[in-house]
């Protein structure tokens, strides 16, 4: 009966202990994915700080240099049928 009762216990301690490792891998994984995430989100804000500040320097260098309008061109008259 002590050897019923040992081989129980072992195989409680061993689930135990497998869910002890899963419960740590997962626990591992989303760390890494929120760490993932997270950098992310930083280098999105820091490409989204530079492309605003890019679109501000061309909106003030436009203002500086101001495109001339293209001048129309003069319509041709045709020679009609008569």
């Amino acid at each position: 009966m002590a050897e019923f009762n040992q081989s129980i216990t072992e195989k409680a301690e061993a689930r135990f202990m497998e869910k002890q490792k899963k419960t740590a891998e997962r626990n591992q994984a989303t760390a890494e994915y929120v760490s993932e995430a997270k950098a992310r989100t930083i280098k999105t804000q820091r490409l989204r700080a530079l492309r605003l500040a890019k679109e501000e320097a061309d909106r003030a260098a436009e203002a500086l240099n101001p495109v001339a309008p293209k001048k129309k061109r003069a319509a041709v008259k045709k020679a009609g049928a008569a």
